[in-house]
């Protein structure tokens, strides 16, 4: 699958930001750092640059719908991640879409604010999306402060963080990780219903935007070639900690990461983040 004539496609289904930070961008340059060949169908256009969000501006959901379906009628998508939808009528098509393919992965990022605290979507909106993408997705992305809007409940903590992956399961998402990066000691957290796994991390004071749309296509990118899902949230989280190191600065604001650092660059060397006791799940 990694060969160059046979590279899988993973599609993006977000918004498109004009910085290239974040949406549907970073997505396509995540895709390209993991070998595979990524395709979009663009929900919003924005106007924002590295220091803010302006506006956002869903497409018509006949448009989104129409883009999906000229992708799925041509090219074999290995797998979808799904980011900034916009408006309950874009949900409705996107979920339409996927429902006709069931056996397609799906990584879902449930982008619910900009980083200057611009809200995409409003409350009743948020409960549709939890109805329709609850039950579909096969890994569900959220950082704490996502998780926490998810479930109306504070989540701040590392325990908080265990026991909202625990809630999200139990209300149907399949595999959950939230990340940590709030944190004085950096850690995710990962459920599917057996035990919970903590994943350490590094503290970065990173200046950029687009980490999670970022980490949500990596984790796609290395599910769609071949790797199991815990697998893939680990080398994602490396690949996102390389690709903030090695970030450089565009704008005047939070800036893009380096999704392309592979690309002719070594490696920077990180220290070892300090383990994060993990925990069973009790029964």
């Amino acid at each position: 699958m990694s060969h160059a004539n046979h590279r899988p496609v993973a599609l993006s289904v977000a918004g498109f930001d004009p910085s290239g930070a974040s949406g549907v961008l970073a997505d396509l340059k995540t895709f390209s750092a993991h070998d595979c060949y990524g395709v979009a169908a663009v929900t919003t256009l924005t106007v924002q640059n590295t220091r803010e969000t302006r506006k956002i501006s869903p497409v018509d959901s006949n448009l989104l719908r129409m883009q999906m379906q000229m992708l799925w009628d041509d090219i074999e998508v290995a797998g979808v991640k799904v980011g900034l939808l916009g408006n309950r009528k874009n949900m409705d098509a996107v979920a339409e879409s996927l429902e006709a393919r069931r056996e397609t992965p799906v990584v879902a990022d449930p982008v619910l604010r900009s980083s200057n605290g611009v809200e995409f979507l409003t409350e009743p909106e948020l409960k549709h999306f939890k109805r329709l993408f609850f039950p579909r997705v096969d890994v569900l992305t959220p950082n704490a402060e996502e998780a926490s809007r998810l479930l109306g409940v504070p989540v701040a903590t590392l325990e908080d963080m265990k026991a909202a992956a625990k809630l999200l399961h139990e209300e149907g998402v399949r595999r959950v990780v939230i990340t940590g990066g709030h944190l004085e000691k950096p850690a995710d957290v990962f459920y599917e219903g057996q035990d919970l796994e903590v994943f350490p991390g590094l503290r970065a004071e990173s200046q950029n935007h687009g980490t999670g749309c970022t980490f949500s296509s990596a984790v796609l990118a290395n599910l769609i070639t071949g790797r199991a899902a815990r697998e893939s949230i680990v080398l994602a989280k490396a690949y996102l900690s390389q690709a903030i190191a090695r970030a450089y600065p565009i704008g005047a604001g939070r800036g893009p990461l380096n999704h392309l650092f592979r690309f002719g660059e070594a490696p920077v060397r990180l220290p070892p983040p300090e383990a994060v006791h993990e925990e069973p799940l009790h029964r």
